[in-house]
């Protein structure tokens, strides 16, 4: 088995509850991919946007907080300023390209967030505590573990190309595709299998309640985040009773 993103000091030096992320990740992705501009938005867009930014630097994130953070901060600033200077297939173009980054983005963000500083005990044992069915909770479970992993065998066999000299500088364009797409089609079918031998395994599928020894909880930066949450969803409800 490839090495597992998730441990136990997965999260580094901040510690959120599986539950304040998976609010975080439906607000922010319901409120700026939907949701316009004025009243409270106007403050509750951009709170939003950096939330996920600030979480990867407390988490100790600081190369991907800082790559994501100039990004954003280029596409809002290409919105607000630079698409009135400029007109025709040009302004089409690049208002799709910031439009995707100031909405998409930080959906991405907080997806990368949780799913990198949550381990599956702790997911499955706050699945447990929301009462949701395991026939939910275990596809979730296995999919936590499917993206890492897929991730870690990508890498391998671009190791491998690169050993045998294949690449786009090589003048081996497609066999580098050959080479690439049907071991990563192969190796997905595989770990898929292979997750899901290992989720009955561990009795994910059993009909008796399952103990789990990891201890979540809510606390102060919990109720913060909830909180910031909250402020966004009257912002955002606001806005739907105006428009």
């Amino acid at each position: 088995m490839t090495k597992e993103i998730f441990s136990e000091n997965s999260e580094g030096g901040l510690r959120l509850d599986p539950r304040t992320k998976l609010l975080m990740l439906v607000v922010i992705s319901v409120v700026l991919t939907t949701g316009g501009y004025g009243q409270m938005m106007t403050l509750a867009r951009p709170l939003l946007a950096v939330m996920p930014i600030v979480l990867l630097a407390c988490s100790r994130r600081y190369s991907a907080a800082v790559i994501c953070s100039l990004t954003f901060a280029l596409a809002y600033f290409a919105e607000i300023f630079l698409l009135q200077f400029v007109g025709g297939l040009l302004n089409f173009i690049l208002l799709a390209c910031v439009g995707i980054l100031v909405r998409f983005m930080p959906c991405i963000v907080m997806a990368y967030f949780l799913v990198s500083t949550t381990t599956v005990s702790d997911f499955m044992a706050a699945m447990r505590k929301m009462h949701v069915s395991e026939k939910i909770a275990i596809p979730l479970s296995v999919m936590f573990r499917f993206f890492p992993t897929v991730r870690d065998e990508y890498a391998a066999i671009g190791d491998a190309m690169r050993m045998r000299g294949i690449s786009f500088a090589g003048g081996k364009p497609l066999k580098m595709l050959e080479y690439r797409v049907v071991p990563m089609m192969m190796c997905s079918l595989k770990i898929g299998e292979e997750l899901s031998c290992a989720a009955l395994t561990r009795g994910l599928g059993a009909p008796i309640k399952r103990t789990n020894i990891n201890n979540i909880g809510f606390h102060a930066q919990d109720y913060v985040s909830i909180l910031l949450c909250a402020i966004s969803i009257v912002a955002y409800v606001q806005w739907v009773l105006v428009s």
